[in-house]
């Protein structure tokens, strides 16, 4: 298949560089206005490069026309706020979308995207990593095995460490990552909904541009939930040990251990979408609709 890339610069583009090169799939042609992206040599050295996204879309027009090297798929790891125009920008251009969290930041743009796909019968997709990973399923398989009715009480906390840039770039901006909540809870909430069952509510009692914090209410679950880039609230064991990112999940005072097996997750989602098998529109709606209500 023939790949384009949105985003080649960004920190999540050399995971999806990697994911095209390991399905055995070409990448064409990269998209970012940032043009120090020496990371295309160790994948794709002779692909096309643009920092221009109204050069890019011609280009994509161009190979379509032509029917040489015409693009299957279309990844999009552009800054959040723009990937609904860059969805629209692939299915136009004749290609589907594999787009990164969030797909929009507002679960009504969503019905848009869906009007799309219906027009052109090509399909957005979305990375839901935390599904395949073999620890996440496992606790899945054991709460829909559990006690009919029960509902779990859970602690999640996520801090990753951000130095003082995180604050001037988009990912700062909430109306541009929509929040901390947005940029780096979103696979969370995704994850506590697909094995916990229907969205029932949210308490937000932490709202601060770099950590955010409060209760969710599942149909199977209460979750106290998290969420830091600071480095202050890294744990003594996390520092102890050099370490600046620290995941834990507890349900019912037991912790769940899945701080391993993150790198290749991208690719296994690339080899269930390429097998007509990836998380869509309707997949990513219920952590979208968590992340909007906690900015509203």
């Amino acid at each position: 298949m023939n790949f384009a890339l949105i985003g080649a610069a960004g920190y999540i583009a050399p995971r999806h560089l990697k994911a095209i090169k390991e399905t055995g799939n070409n990448l064409v042609c990269a998209l970012d206005p940032y043009d120090g992206i020496g990371i295309m040599d160790s994948y794709f050295p002779k692909a096309d490069f643009f920092t221009e996204p109204e050069r890019f879309d011609r280009h994509l027009d161009k190979l379509r026309r032509l029917g040489t090297q015409k693009i299957d798929y279309v990844s999009i790891c552009s800054p959040n706020y723009l990937h609904d125009a860059h969805m629209r920008m692939a299915l136009r251009n004749d290609a589907h979308a594999i787009c990164e969290k969030p797909l929009v930041l507002n679960p009504w743009n969503l019905d848009g995207l869906q009007e799309i796909e219906q027009e052109t019968g090509k399909r957005i997709f979305t990375i839901l990593q935390l599904r395949l990973h073999p620890a996440i399923q496992q606790l899945k398989r054991n709460i829909d095995d559990g006690p009919k009715g029960k509902v779990y009480e859970v602690d999640l906390s996520y801090i990753t460490s951000r130095g003082n840039w995180y604050f001037f770039s988009w990912k700062g901006d909430i109306h541009k990552s929509g929040g901390v909540a947005t940029n780096i809870g979103i696979h969370f909430f995704d994850m506590l909904g697909w094995v916990f069952g229907d969205f029932k509510g949210v308490e937000q009692e932490i709202n601060l541009p770099g950590k955010a914090g409060g209760k969710l209410y599942f149909e199977k679950a209460n979750v106290n939930w998290f969420l830091s880039v600071d480095e202050n609230d890294l744990p003594a064991e996390a520092v102890a040990n050099q370490k600046r990112t620290y995941r834990k999940i507890n349900i019912e005072g037991e912790e769940l251990e899945f701080s391993e097996g993150f790198t290749d997750l991208h690719t296994e989602s690339y080899k269930a979408i390429l097998n007509g098998e990836g998380f869509g529109i309707d997949d990513a709606r219920k952590s979208i609709e968590i992340a909007s209500s906690l900015r509203r």
